[in-house]
């Protein structure tokens, strides 16, 4: 009966058709003048595509690069269509291109992106000149309509097509009517065998849709080359699964028609398009369904939210080398859109930063090229987490550095001078703020606990320079003192040296801290002298130094005239009552080396002096090994 019924469905489609084409007479000719391109390869991924391209370009100096609607083409061209065909006629019968290469009309592609500069979608043009401060957008370009050959009317009688149709039916399903207005008829779901029949009928472009669907939505990750093996087989099976339909690995008719209609829905839905930002030297990829370009504000191109979308993409392009790069990594985690949670690594000349929280996602990547430091910054709600997995590696895909970086005059005219504010986004600011300073080589530092329990009695997190997560190795809430274990190990220009004594009085001494509550990057240093041995109350384990600090100074290392460290600055109360602003109390050299013997660090990374150091030298040494140590709720 089912073959019978597609019999009769196929006699049907035969006859009308032939009916329409007297109805629509004569068919018109090829346009001799048309464009056409021969495709030779196409990719999903535009790494892959750029280095075939690379491969091509010295053999043929007509090689181009064409967005082809989710996969990247290779083609030859611009040519007529009758030089087209002598060229691809040629190119197969040489073996110098692939055997399954094809030709495509100018309505296959989108927009080019090679060679660089060129346009020859609209006939071999050249392309406009860029604008320098706002970015382009590259959108399909639309076909001038052509107007229809004029031509002969032919008058079907309606009685004959009626005639003709009632009669193909009955031969074919009799059991189905056909009415004046008929409800949608269900067919029957095609059999594996009859699947598989169907496939065999797919062109290779059809083929290699239906990978590039499936890839979007993560069931396959191999290559795009219309070959149904065992990774392709396996991606039906599983899209089946996840669909609730019956695993065969092998797509019906109507389930390739689900799953490209999915995945056209979900390219229309995100609208992606390629965007060239020649004021930011940047081009990429970017979903202009969800964002759209707002403004500048140094170093970012602002592509905020649309549609109620929940993401922004902020492009990241200042000039600048490795110093740079490092000041923004920690610039950015001083900022409320990166929260506290999330994996983070800096490399030499990269670096990977995300956040997240119960509200805000947050990922961003830059890294130094061609003298300026530059990346993307991406942020979302968790509701938006599903496209995420599809848009992130969109973006790292396709993003692209050139010349150039943005001025940093390139600021909105109503941006102010906010302290609160980075380039728009406000800064996060710790709950409390002390000093302390390195004592190894890998970044253990030593501190005072006012630092690791802030003003509430406990910080949800403590960072070393606001940069690096660190926990608490060792505690001595008698005296004050913390040593702290960065979470990944660091590289410090310099580590204290705990010196064998605890000093002379009135000898010189230095205190390098960050004071102004670490409003500033690096550490001052103070000059002063020691005072006693002992605390006010006669305790021995602490010192007296004339010297005034501030409160964030709490923590800063005491070095003498040889650079060794003698001390560490404790905060300005004792017993409850502040101390008057020339006194200040440190804990003496031999309470910090029982903290670190306890705390585990190596014994000889304590040990050893050198000769006398002047104020500048002191100071560098300070600034060197003296880090701010940050309470975090």
């Amino acid at each position: 009966m089912l073959t019978s019924f597609f019999r009769g469905l196929s006699a049907l489609t035969l006859t009308l058709g032939l009916m329409l084409a007297l109805a629509a007479g004569p068919a018109r000719a090829q346009d001799p003048t048309e464009r056409v391109w021969i495709q030779i390869e196409s990719y999903a991924s535009l790494g892959n595509t750029e280095a075939r391209l690379r491969a091509y370009t010295p053999e043929f100096e007509n090689v181009n690069g064409f967005n082809a609607g989710g996969f990247y083409a290779i083609t030859l061209g611009p040519f007529t269509r009758a030089e087209a065909e002598r060229e691809l006629a040629r190119l197969l019968a040489a073996g110098s291109i692939p055997a399954d290469s094809f030709i495509q009309p100018r309505t296959a592609y989108s927009s080019q992106f090679f060679p660089i500069g060129e346009d020859r979608l609209d006939g071999g043009l050249p392309a406009p000149a860029p604008v320098e401060a706002a970015p382009v957008v590259e959108e399909p370009v639309a076909e001038a309509p052509v107007e229809a050959a004029p031509v002969e009317e032919v008058v079907v009688e309606e009685e004959v097509v009626e005639q003709v149709v009632e009669q193909v039916v009955e031969e074919a399903a009799p059991e189905i009517v056909v009415e004046a207005a008929p409800e949608p008829v269900v067919i029957q779901e095609e059999t594996p065998d009859e699947a598989r029949a169907s496939e065999a009928l797919l062109t290779r472009e059809e083929r290699d849709a239906l990978q590039i669907a499936m890839q979007y939505f993560g069931f396959y990750t191999g290559g795009i080359d219309g070959a149904f093996g065992p990774g392709t087989r396996g991606a039906m099976t599983d899209w089946q699964i996840a669909r609730g339909l019956e695993p065969t690995g092998i797509l019906t008719t109507r389930q390739r028609a689900q799953l490209l209609d999915e995945y056209r829905t979900e390219i229309a839905r995100l609208g992606y398009a390629v965007v060239t930002d020649a004021a930011a030297g940047i081009e990429v990829t970017l979903p202009l369904g969800m964002v759209a370009f707002e403004d500048y504000n140094f170093p970012f191109a602002r592509y905020t939210e649309i549609n109620d979308s929940g993401i922004s993409i902020y492009l990241i392009s200042q000039p600048g080398d490795r110093a740079t790069l490092f000041g923004l990594y920690e610039i950015m985690q001083t900022l409320e859109i990166v929260p506290l949670e999330g994996p983070r690594e800096r490399r030499s000349d990269s670096f990977l930063l995300t956040g997240r929280n119960d509200t805000l996602r947050s990922h961003t990547e830059a890294r130094v090229v061609g003298g300026a430091v530059k990346g993307f910054t991406v942020l979302w709600g968790p509701e938006r987490d599903a496209d995420m997995e599809q848009i992130l590696p969109r973006i790292r895909e396709t993003i692209s550095y050139f010349g150039g970086a943005l001025d940093p005059a390139f600021v909105p005219e109503d941006a102010g001078e906010d302290i609160d504010l980075v380039s728009g986004f406000e800064v996060r600011r710790p709950e409390l703020l002390r000093s302390g300073f390195f004592v190894d080589a890998s970044g253990t530092v030593l501190t005072t606990t006012e630092a690791v329990t802030g003003t509430s009695g406990q910080c949800d997190r403590v960072l070393i320079d606001n940069a690096y997560p660190a926990t608490v190795a060792y505690r001595d809430d008698a005296v004050g003192l913390a040593v702290l274990r960065p979470e990944q190990a660091l590289a410090p220009l310099a580590f204290a040296r705990i010196a064998p004594d605890a000093g002379r009085v009135r000898a010189d001494i230095a205190v390098a801290g960050f004071p102004f509550n670490g409003a500033l990057s690096y550490a001052s240093t103070t000059f002063g002298t020691l005072a006693a041995l002992e605390g006010v109350n006669g305790e021995d384990w602490v010192q007296r130094l004339d010297v005034s600090t501030a409160d964030s100074e709490a923590g800063s290392p005491v070095l003498d005239a040889t650079g060794a460290v003698i001390g560490m600055v404790l905060p300005g109360t004792t017993g409850g009552r502040a101390l008057p602003d020339e006194v200040t109390l440190a804990l003496n050299a031999e309470r910090l080396s029982a903290a670190l013997a306890a705390a585990g660090v190596p014994t000889q990374a304590t040990i050893g002096t050198g000769g006398t150091l002047n104020r500048d030298q002191l100071a560098r040494l300070g600034a060197d090994i003296a880090v701010r140590v940050s309470c975090w709720n």
